[in-house]
């Protein structure tokens, strides 16, 4: 369906353009994939980029099975059929909080964070599974006080949107199938982003935008 992410990108922003009206807006990539399909998004509507990072809790002997995530506050949102006992929670959730702390500061490279109080945010991920990184994300931004939160993501599982559209002000995507198996299986290359690619983003765009 997707060439890449950045072709998915530019798909997102034209199903964004005639949303995204007035000013205050800004766009913030989930990492590392995300920032890559978020920046074609800042790019086409003249928007300024940042990140924002949610870390996936994975289960006890199956780290790669997220049963919660956590938000850079520290704050921890738990899936519905997670089982963990409180300590392993506690344990996992410092150990990202940790790795989060290391990304923002290495992704933003010296830069102060956009201030998302009262700015209307397009929060943006190459795709959603289970979507509890994103719900985080959400659930982040409305403790720090932003207006509006629209989600926008190329392609998630019907129900996981659904979760999402109970969340956020809006959610958009491009697919919504019923046949959803991975994120990856949607794009012809989803080759891993690198921490350099998520940098040199930020960089470009960080600073307002680029117009289309």
């Amino acid at each position: 369906m997707f060439r890449d992410r950045h072709h998915a990108g530019k798909l997102l922003a034209e199903a964004l353009r005639d949303r995204i009206v007035g000013s205050g807006w800004v766009v913030l990539g989930l990492p590392r994939g995300g920032v890559v399909v978020a920046a074609e998004v800042a790019r086409a509507l003249g928007l300024p980029l940042d990140v924002i990072v949610a870390r996936k809790i994975g289960a006890p002997g199956n780290p790669e099975y997220a049963i919660g995530a956590v938000d850079a506050d520290g704050v921890v949102t738990l899936g519905a059929y997670a089982v963990a006992d409180q300590g392993y929670l506690e344990r996992a959730a410092e150990a990202e909080k940790a790795e989060i702390a290391r990304r923002l500061t290495a992704y933003r490279s010296g830069r102060p964070p956009l201030n998302v109080a009262d700015a209307r945010v397009v929060v943006v991920d190459d795709g959603l599974a289970t979507g509890l990184t994103m719900i985080s994300a959400v659930e982040y931004l409305k403790r720090h006080g932003a207006a509006r939160i629209v989600v926008a993501v190329p392609v998630s599982p019907p129900e996981t949107a659904r979760l999402l559209r109970a969340r956020a002000d809006e959610v958009v995507t491009l697919a919504e199938p019923q046949d959803f198996f991975a994120v990856g299986a949607f794009y012809d290359d989803f080759s891993q982003t690198s921490d350099a690619e998520v940098i040199e983003s930020l960089r470009e765009l960080a600073e307002g935008g680029q117009g289309a």
